[in-house]
């Protein structure tokens, strides 16, 4: 990821006092639609708008009164999503990545939780009613897996997007990895750059 070095979890938790740890995740579900009665969703994908206009995943910093990395981001959840998130825990079972920046000491670690869908939907109904909802989190939206026939809309347009550090890297990595995109690879995608 750009700006950062990737980190073992053990190497990370042993970092000294002066570091912060946030942690996030990618919440996705098997999604049977269709769009247009013809385009198959396969999966849906949350991500959020940030109070700073730019896209992220749900998530924040773990506090000190937190015992551990995903007690902190189950809390973080329930803030910015309301308690539907409280039907699933996200576990260190759901780990993928920590990653150092090179600015402040934080430390950002990264989870995929796979729900089913009727829990994501219940994480979108219910977003609105979350604590942080208009003020750190402006809203939820979800990431289009497929593109379109002109071969620029869809993810390639959603990928233009402003995101907030190294999200967009986690999310690409993420549906490659876990096999979210049709292909299981992104590899055939126009993919531009990032701004």
């Amino acid at each position: 990821m750009a700006g950062s070095r990737r980190l073992e979890l053990a190497e990370a938790l042993q970092l000294g006092p002066g570091w912060r740890h946030a942690c996030h995740a990618l919440l996705y579900a098997p999604d049977p639609g269709m769009l247009f009665g013809r385009i198959p969703l396969r999966y849906a994908v949350l991500m959020q708008m940030r109070f700073d206009g730019r896209l992220g995943f749900p998530g924040g910093f773990v506090d000190k009164q937190d015992n551990s990395l995903e007690e902190g981001l189950n809390r973080e959840l329930r803030e910015e999503l309301g308690e539907a998130a409280a039907a699933f825990r996200v576990e260190r079972t759901d780990y993928r990545s920590s990653h150092a920046g090179s600015g402040p000491r934080v430390v950002a670690h990264f989870y995929a939780k796979c729900l089913t869908l009727e829990q994501l939907l219940a994480v979108e109904a219910g977003a609105t009613r979350a604590k942080d909802h208009g003020l750190e989190v402006l809203g939820l939206v979800r990431v289009p897996l497929y593109t379109l026939r002109d071969g620029v809309g869809g993810l390639p347009t959603f990928l233009e997007n402003s995101f907030i550090g190294s999200a967009r890297e986690q999310l690409l990595e993420s549906l490659q990895d876990l096999g979210l995109l049709q292909s299981g690879s992104i590899s055939g995608l126009k993919i531009p750059a990032r701004h």
